[in-house]
């Protein structure tokens, strides 16, 4: 692999601890669930995108993320379902989710979905995307796509959404490692450290829609000071969000995904 000359760490503004959430999925009773373990431990909040889609709560989704005055970036179904685009190219489930999402929300939210940012956008120091660097709708599943990111990097620290796979990648010595992150049954927490001279480019799991195998809602809280990656996963009531989901005739699929985190 070509070798990378490394920039300058610049270090943030001030000191900050940064929940960091994505792929909510309308999906109110997993994001309540994640906003109470994480009480106490975060000064502000960064959305990557996909508030809606596949959930039964678009609106109170929408509604929570601007209470939490969270700095929100747009994702794939948040720009079909707010009109930015058609949606084409979604599967067939994913298709009737967006025309029934755009048919629960007010004229207020869709207006928020399509005036919401694309990115990549930087903050203190760090930058995210909803999907990859050079493409807010590409996935990030593999160490081969993510070289381009981790090569290109404009920080040293990136957080993507869009895969729902909770984890991520490092880049360092001309080597790409793929990180395992996610907490094991029994805990609700793991810590990355950051290290200097290191690239990372981090997922931090979806809120509503996991599919990594683990139906837990994933976040994670990104403390400067430290200079330290949480990740979390909690357990919330499925049953709850599935039973709005029959009660609101969105597809069998979707609904029990939610119990396999598939």
């Amino acid at each position: 692999m070509i070798g990378v000359h490394r920039r300058g760490e610049r270090k943030p503004i001030k000191s900050m601890r940064y929940l960091i959430l994505s792929d909510i999925h309308a999906n109110k009773t997993a994001l309540e669930t994640a906003l109470d373990a994480a009480k106490g431990r975060w000064d502000r909040a960064v959305c990557l995108g996909d508030l809606v889609g596949y959930g039964p709560d678009p609106n109170e989704v929408i509604a929570r993320v601007q209470q939490l005055e969270a700095v929100t970036i747009r994702g794939n179904h948040d720009k079909a379902i707010g009109g930015v685009m058609e949606g084409d190219d979604f599967n067939p489930i994913a298709q009737f989710a967006v025309q029934w999402s755009r048919e629960k929300l007010t004229a207020e939210n869709q207006r928020y979905l399509s005036a919401l940012p694309r990115g990549p956008k930087a903050l203190d120091g760090f930058t995210f995307v909803h999907g990859a660097l050079h493409d807010e709708d590409e996935y990030v599943f593999s160490p081969a796509l993510a070289v381009d990111g981790l090569v290109n990097a404009p920080t040293p620290v990136i957080f993507f959404g869009h895969t729902h796979l909770q984890g991520g990648f490092s880049f360092r010595d001309d080597n790409v490692m793929v990180l395992h992150t996610t907490p094991t049954m029994g805990r609700s927490s793991l810590v990355l450290p950051i290290e200097s001279g290191t690239t990372y480019l981090l997922n931090p799991g979806s809120i509503g829609q996991p599919r990594d195998g683990d139906p837990r809602a994933a976040f994670a809280i990104f403390d400067t000071d430290s200079r330290a990656v949480e990740y979390w996963r909690v357990p919330y009531d499925i049953a709850d969000v599935q039973a709005r989901m029959v009660a609101a005739g969105l597809p069998e699929p979707l609904i029990l995904r939610l119990t396999f985190g598939r």
